[in-house]
């Protein structure tokens, strides 16, 4: 199967959740992808925040472009070393900053494709910041990803 066949190669999934937007779930995935590379780990990560693919930006690739192959999507690759694996909706965007008005059939097909169609290759850890609250994409993440070995979560919340 082509969706196994994708992350055959990587080893550890970790989501990063919240219940509420604003809390840093981005930024703390980007933060944690970053720490685990300088560990010297193989690192990806997912962007499924489809509203609001913040990470391209964040580590200064947002007018990069996905390219095709023949297990599907190659993810881009982040710093000088490209060491760290990215996919998001951003690069799908024609502007960076194009919104994203989609019903949730459209969003989990897409997140469905995220899951199945990127040709990761060997990673260590991959890193999936998801979107804000607790709506349909995030069970769609979890049931895309239900075959394969979740390391776990990372809950992100606030003080109050």
């Amino acid at each position: 199967l082509a969706e196994r066949a994708n992350l055959a190669g990587v080893r550890h999934i970790v989501l990063v959740l919240s219940g509420k937007g604003g809390v840093g779930k981005s930024t703390l995935s980007t933060e944690l992808a970053l720490a685990l590379r300088h560990a010297g780990k193989r690192v990806g990560i997912l962007d499924v925040d489809l509203c609001g693919p913040s990470i391209p930006r964040m580590l200064r690739v947002q007018d990069s472009a996905v390219h095709q192959c023949d297990s599907g999507w190659v993810p881009v690759f982040v710093g000088q070393d490209k060491a760290i694996a990215l996919m998001s909706i951003g690069f799908l965007l024609e502007q960076p900053d194009d919104a994203v008005v989609w019903r949730g059939p459209k969003k989990n097909a897409l997140i469905k494709q995220f899951v199945t169609d990127v040709a990761w290759g060997e990673l260590d850890f991959l890193i999936v910041d998801t979107p804000p609250g607790t709506s349909d994409e995030h069970i769609s993440t979890v049931e895309a990803l239900r075959p394969h070995q979740l390391l776990g979560a990372v809950l992100v919340t606030t003080p109050q």
